[in-house]
Formats: C-alpha cells, structure tokens, sequence
C-alpha cells in the first residue's frame, strides 16, 4: 500500500491499480475483498485520488457500486452526473453507458460487484476528458469550492477520508480558509507537521473549541502524535486554562482512545511526589528563567507568596516535570495556549524568555504564531508579534 493514500473507510485500499492504468485518468488503488470461486461474487474496493475517474465503459451483467468513503460521481451517458458519498448504493443495469470517479477536491472509495459474473464482461470506451468531467462534476446542484491541490493535499493528510459539511453549505469560507491554512500558511515556516497539529491542539484547548479539539484530536492520531502526547498536552493546559475547561477535552479524548481500542490508564509519566514536587518544580523554573524566579519570590507580599510556591510545585512540578513532552515542547505549547487565551502579555513575555532558553529561538516562535493566525485571529497574533519583539528585538 502506499503510504501517501489516505484510509477513508474500514475497507482495506490495496495496490496501485496498474493491470487498468490505461482506462483511468489519475491514480487509483484496488484490493480484492472476496476470494472464494465458488461463490462467484468478485468485490473489489476502489479508492480514486482526488480528481481521478474511469473511461466511458460498459458491464454486459451490470454491476453495484457501495459507496464507502469519501465524494465521487457516477454518471450515464446521455444523463445529468450524481454526486455519490459514503452510504450510497448504485445499481447499473447492463450494457449502460457510464463512469464513476472521485470529485475534484476530495478522495474517493467505493466496493464494486460484479454482477451476474459467468456472463459479465466490461467494455472499456473512450476517456472522461478534462473538459466532460469538469461539466459533469460542475453541473450537480452542488457549491462550488475552489481548493488548490495543496489545500486538498494537506487537509487530507491532516484529516484522512474527513468529508466536509460545511464546504456544501458555506463553500466560499471553506474555500478561503482552507486555502489560506492548509496551503499559504502551511507551507511557511519550518514546522513539522506533527508540532503544527500540536501546537494547533494546544490552540483549541486555550479557546475552548470542542469540535475544533476533535478535529485535532484526528489529525493527531493520524500523524504520529502518541496517545501519551496527546494526554500531556491535555494535563498540561490545566495550569493555563483550568480543569473546569480542559474536562470536557479529557473526556473526548478518552472517549476517542477507548473506541480506538487504547488502554486506559495511560503509563504514567510523573516524575514527582508530593514531598518532591515543590523542591523539583523551583528546580525547573531556576533552569528555565534563572534569576528571575528568586526575584519573584522576593517580589511577592507576604500575603502572595502562596501564589508563587504554588507556580513551583504545582504549575511546573506537578506538570511541566512530567516525561511525556520534551522541555522545549512544553514551553512551546504554554506559548501557544497563552497567546490563544489573549490577555496574557505579561505571561507571554516571561514565556517567549523561556522558549529561547531552552531553544526556541524566534524564528521557531514566529512560526508558531503563523501556524496560529487562521485559528486565533489577528488581534492576537499581532499582540504575540508585539510581545516578541519587545523581548526579542530585530537587530538580535
């Protein structure tokens, strides 16, 4: 199988299907679902790249389509194109004119029956060409929605099979963002796409977006973030935005995990206990801010000194000392949750220090803020270019 296909449904996807290259326009990949000659029912899963389609053909048994993931289109010689999802069954009658495909902005599988196979042959015709298939797939009473195949491209990378409902009903901002976040912003920058989907995790924690938190959730597992990542960033959130918001975060994500077959509990990845925690905690800050945490003890009222002993041992020794992230990602996160929350310039400040401490340099940050922009806003996002600036100016 190759790795670059998205899995859109449960069925498996196969190989290229190179033995019927010379009658498809694009790629496509074919797994053999039944093996047994003796029940005589050839299946078959289709899995159609973005934009791909079959020639004009005929089935002298005819044949059914079981529509299994993704968007297509079937369409018969002489008659309108029929936009096809997940769950929709075709029945072709024989001899009938026709081809099937993928739409122009999104992957595509179906489970093809051949019927009545003793007498079933196909009947390979001419191609959909480039123009046909645009009428056809432009004619269906369907919105239009103008991706570049680089938008296509990473948001399936990001969300395998993921079809989207609002690209029907609002196709002009699908259009716009998509266009703008998977393709112009990402493609700035240096970030790996596993730390853009982190950081971006992180974001929708901050903002307390559920259903955004789930999409991440998705991209997450699907591209190499460990369940036990996953899991920090959540435990890591509730110093920054507090456990009455990230329950119901964790309460999605163990849903998620329990119907993935994960086992629950997670290894732990604590490295304190309560007799240490404060003493490693302070031990971290120092690491990180240096002088500056001894500074803020003496800084602080009498009646305010709980906040800071609270800032080393629960804060950074409860949390930031656990395994599951590496430093310079924690810090990057704590970045990317407090310039989400917005109002949090002096903490972004402290902590745009702390990134550059233990490696995150502002070119790093910037990226950061970039990967941000379409889900945060512009507000902050300038406000965080402003802090960074101030802490990091130009001319260093």
């Amino acid at each position: 199988m190759d790795n670059n296909v998205p899995k859109i449904s449960t069925f498996p996807i196969g190989t290229e299907n190179t033995g019927f290259k010379q009658y498809f326009t694009g790629r496509s990949w074919l797994a053999p679902l039944t093996g047994n000659k003796d029940l005589n029912v050839p299946m078959f899963n289709v899995t159609f790249e973005p934009g791909c389609r079959n020639n004009w053909h005929s089935h002298t048994g005819g044949q059914i389509l079981i529509c299994v993931g993704g968007k297509g289109f079937y369409q018969e010689k002489g008659k309108s194109a029929q936009m096809i999802q997940s769950g929709d069954v075709v029945e072709i009658a024989p001899n009938v004119i026709h081809w099937h495909g993928a739409a122009p902005d999104s992957w595509f599988s179906h489970i093809a029956i051949e019927c009545n196979p003793q007498i079933n042959k196909p009947t390979w015709l001419e191609p959909v060409d480039d123009k046909q298939y645009a009428e056809a797939t432009a004619s269906v009473d369907t919105p239009v929605c103008r991706l570049s195949s680089d938008a296509i491209k990473n948001h399936e990378k990001w969300f395998p099979g993921y079809v989207s409902k609002v690209k029907d009903s609002d196709p002009e901002l699908i259009e716009i963002f998509d266009n703008f976040a998977f393709d112009e912003v990402l493609n700035h920058g240096s970030l790996d796409t596993k730390t853009r989907i982190m950081v971006t995790m992180a974001s929708t924690i901050a903002q307390n977006t559920l259903s955004e938190f789930c999409m991440m959730l998705k991209a997450a597992l699907a591209n190499g973030v460990s369940p036990v990542e996953v899991k920090d960033i959540i435990y890591q959130s509730v110093a920054y935005v507090g456990m009455a918001r990230v329950i119901d975060f964790l309460k999605i994500t163990n849903d998620v995990f329990t119907e993935q077959g994960i086992k629950l509990p997670l290894e732990g990845q604590s490295t304190t206990s309560p007799e240490t925690r404060y003493e490693k905690g302070l031990e971290l800050q120092k690491e990180i801010f240096g002088d500056m945490i001894g500074k803020m003890y003496d800084a602080a009222p009498d009646n305010q000194k709980h906040f800071q002993r609270y800032l080393s041992a629960n804060c950074f020794g409860d949390y930031q000392t656990r395994t599951g992230l590496s430093k310079s990602m924690r810090e990057m996160l704590t970045f990317a949750m407090l310039i989400s929350l917005g109002g949090c310039e002096s903490q972004v400040k402290g902590h745009i220090r702390g990134n550059v401490a233990v490696g995150n340099n502002k070119k790093i940050l910037l990226d950061v803020v970039t990967q941000l922009l379409p889900y945060i806003g512009y507000p902050r996002s300038l406000n965080a270019i402003n802090c960074l600036n101030e802490v990091v100016p130009e001319n260093k």
